[in-house]
């Protein structure tokens, strides 16, 4: 399968290696001209990884190479999305499946990604869109390190394509049909991931840390309940299994920059000096305001949200928290 990536970074390039070992012809794209560079000559994305990129990867800053896909994967932050896929409809001129991997909410509409998707590629240039996401770290796949994922889509003949074309010894992938619960899923916990790490960040231990990513779970199921989402979705790779990777390991920019927020015991550091993408920021928004205006019962993405834009003390929060009216733990009631 000829196989094209959006995006130079370190999720777009591991994904590209998984490709490219299962012998698919994968060439990525890309704006930084340093990464291309690094990619197609010298093997590497030195920018992200210290290991070497197979040299069955090819990059190029020349979008003429969406002409022969038949696989489009974009690999670009939430923010950057709409503006990339634009660039791309101008030059794809037949059907190909879209895969998403990014994990968040359109920052205007609040749309989910594959809606985003659906919107600005016309149906006559896609054949499905299918979302690539689960509890897995750039970090780890691009080392050949044991990885389970989900192809989701409403298309379940193209999951099961994406499904074979990615699945190896190292990298097995499943199929989910719940769309909406499997995108919200991955796209909440990295606002409970930003709470872990700002728990950690002040000293708190193990026991906060279980009880933030139950609690969390459980607000993740009730939103994604409340948008058509099924329950059982978030016991699975894209609910439970990404809070786990995301809410625990330093791989995670969410729990790192929770992680400064709580030792600097203040948001506003880290808000005005960060360059990175990280996903829960903006994330954290979408959701807070959406759960108000539909009336949803979201106590730690709210405190979340606090911290992050009014200036909220994260001691303060999670006293707050603590301090909530006591009620009963019911398994039916998330």
């Amino acid at each position: 399968m000829k196989i094209r990536i959006l995006g130079t970074g370190s999720w777009g390039t591991a994904l590209a290696q998984v490709a490219a070992d299962n012998g698919n012809d994968v060439i990525m794209w890309g704006i930084n001209e340093a990464e291309v560079h690094d990619i197609e000559v010298n093997h590497h994305n030195s920018a992200f990884f210290d290991t070497p990129v197979s040299d069955k990867v090819h990059a190029s800053m020349d979008l003429a190479i969406l002409k022969d896909a038949d696989i489009l994967l974009v690999a670009v932050p939430t923010m950057a999305m709409e503006e990339v896929l634009k660039k791309a409809v101008a030059v794809l001129d037949h059907p190909v499946i879209i895969i998403n991997v990014a994990k968040g909410f359109h920052p205007v509409t609040h749309e989910r990604l594959s809606v985003v998707i659906e919107k600005i590629i016309p149906a006559d240039k896609r054949t499905a869109v299918v979302s690539l996401i689960g509890p897995s770290h750039a970090e780890e796949v691009i080392l050949r390190q044991l990885t389970l994922l989900n192809a989701v889509s409403n298309d379940e003949a193209s999951a099961e394509k994406i499904q074979k074309v990615f699945s190896n010894d190292y990298f097995r992938v499943y199929r989910n049909t719940d769309v909406i619960g499997a995108e919200t899923g991955v796209a909440l916990k990295n606002v409970m991931a930003i709470a872990s790490g700002i728990l950690e960040g002040f000293g708190q231990g193990d026991n906060a840390r279980a009880a933030l990513m139950t609690r969390g779970l459980a607000e993740m199921t009730r939103y994604g309940i409340a948008q058509g989402a099924r329950p059982e979705t978030f016991l699975g790779l894209d609910g439970v299994g990404d809070l786990i990777v995301t809410c625990t390991s330093q791989h995670s920019r969410n729990f790192m920059a929770g992680y400064q927020i709580g030792k600097d015991g203040s948001a506003e550091r880290f808000m005005k000096e960060n360059k990175k993408t990280v996903e829960g920021i903006y994330a954290c928004k979408v959701i807070h305001e959406e759960s108000i205006k539909q009336g949803i019962d979201m106590p730690i993405t709210n405190e979340v949200y606090a911290v992050l834009y009014e200036g909220k003390n994260p001691k303060e929060a999670v006293r707050d928290l603590m301090g909530r009216s006591l009620k009963a733990e019911s398994n039916m009631e998330f």
